[in-house]
């Protein structure tokens, strides 16, 4: 306690009063520093004044700043005055260093308010620690210290608070701009569907999607070829020099099975080879050499698999937020929905459901990714007739379909056809045989919910030994 006695905040009035200065004498000073320094980065509220005027008067208004001009401007200013008004500018401007480095003095006043921002952090999670409530959980306590460190990491350096028009126009703009780069396509990242990109025109980021379906349908496989074909499409770009890669890293959080599994199944569709060959090792030589080189091939994907099970939604938004730091993930996938553990007990199912929605649409906005979760039906489907998924067929439906920017469901007749052969000397076989070839490896993906833009059926291609869905082939 004697020791922290003696700690000081830690800041630097004459770094600021040397970068001021500098600004003052000559305007231009600021555009190296206005990118990188907020008014909340100076230490001495009198210098956040006055940077703040200075900034609203060069960049807002076009106008030449002196010392004169700034008094005239804060000369009101009870701060000012007591420093000696226009004389203290004057000294400012005078004290000037001749050739200032400006970039140095600018990262030092913000590595200064980055410690201060780390000690008020620290302090918070200690004082939370020692006096939280009985319903605060240590895990929802860790969780809040993670968030609060991931902004300071990530956020801090831009500021935080509402934008003004400007800037989200500035901000869409520069997405129509990726779209451009992409060949006039997508702006977000490719799910290597072209159908489906040009609806929604890529995975978007800060969106939730939810891709749904009844067992048997694909859904995992689906969501599998989707995640990998971002992957691969990213690594395949920047091996190219693109200067805008179609795809990102892919985050993917399998909490039904392994992650050898979720390779084996990208191997088989990649290689062409069946499951089967895979768990049994019975490959011809060809087959064998074409397996091994698919490996190598897809060995550097920035694919990662997180096969924990029964994970804490606490713990995927921990994960997500350190991965997206480290290797820049720009989309996660989570495989299902129903077997995240919420953070937080609820009353009943719904609830929790609820809450884990909200959570990961949260997550995306945070971390300015496209979630993909994926989440079961009811078994009201197999029940009727038409037995392709509508919203209400989700369970727990209220809060995915409310919570959810894009919700698709992945629908295959074969399935169900193949479940109802009648007997071979009926007369209905002829008309049930000609069904299930016109259904056979054909899949949709019905896109009922679209918040950006419309909806529709996609067909696609689903061959089963692969476990692979693909573009159906376009006629000339």
């Amino acid at each position: 306690m004697e020791q922290e006695a003696y700690r000081h905040i830690p800041y630097d009035i004459e770094v600021e009063q040397a970068l001021l200065g500098a600004i003052l004498v000559d305007n231009r000073a600021l555009e190296a520093v206005s990118g990188q320094l907020k008014v909340e980065h100076f230490y001495d509220p009198l210098h956040q004044r006055l940077y703040d005027t200075m900034v609203q008067a060069i960049e807002g208004r076009g106008a030449m700043v002196t010392p004169l001009t700034l008094h005239a401007a804060l000369k009101t200013d009870p701060g000012l005055i007591e420093v000696g008004g226009h004389a203290y500018l004057a000294g400012l401007a005078q004290a000037a260093p001749a050739l200032p480095n400006l970039k140095e003095l600018a990262k030092i006043i913000y590595d200064l308010a980055l410690r201060r921002t780390l000690i008020r952090v620290g302090e918070d999670i200690v004082n939370t620690a020692y006096d939280a409530p009985h319903d605060k959980t240590p895990q929802e306590q860790i969780e809040d210290a993670e968030k609060a460190l991931y902004s300071v990491s990530e956020n801090a350096r831009y500021g935080q608070g509402p934008i003004d028009f400007h800037e989200s126009m500035r901000r869409a703009v520069e997405q129509a701009e990726k779209a451009q780069l992409r060949g006039g396509k997508i702006s977000g990242v490719t799910s290597g569907f072209i159908e489906v990109d040009k609806l929604l025109g890529g995975l978007q980021p800060s969106d939730l999607l939810i891709v749904a379906g009844r067992p048997g349908m694909g859904k995992t496989a689906f969501a599998v070829n989707m995640a990998f074909n971002a992957a691969y499409a990213y690594a395949q770009d920047v091996a190219a020099g693109e200067p805008e890669p179609r795809g990102a890293p892919v985050l993917f959080f399998s909490l039904e099975m392994a992650a050898q599994q979720i390779s084996a199944r990208v191997l088989a569709e990649r290689a062409e080879v069946e499951m089967w060959q895979i768990r049994t090792g019975k490959f011809t030589e060809q087959e064998w050499e074409k397996f091994v080189l698919t490996m190598q091939e897809l060995s550097t994907v920035p694919f990662y698999i997180d096969d924990t099970g029964g994970i804490s939604m606490a713990q995927i938004a921990a994960r997500s937020r350190r991965l997206k730091k480290e290797k820049n993930i720009g989309a996660i996938m989570i495989d299902y929905l129903q077997l995240v553990t919420p953070s937080r007990q609820a009353e009943n199912r719904v609830q929790e459901i609820t809450e884990i929605t909200k959570s990961l649409k949260t997550l995306a906005k945070e971390l300015n990714v496209p979630v993909i979760a994926l989440s079961q039906l009811s078994r009201g489907v197999d029940a009727r007739d038409d037995k392709r998924p509508v919203l209400s067929d989700l369970r727990e439906s209220g809060s995915i379909e409310q919570d959810a920017d894009v919700v698709m469901f992945v629908y295959r007749e074969e399935y169900y056809l193949a479940t109802r052969q009648p007997d071979p000397s009926s007369p209905d076989f002829a008309k049930w045989q000609e069904k299930l070839d016109r259904a056979t490896n054909k899949a949709e993906i019905l896109v009922e919910k679209h918040r950006h833009g419309a909806t529709r059926a996609i067909e696609l291609v689903f061959e089963a030994r692969f476990t692979r869905f693909s573009n159906p082939v376009l006629d000339n």
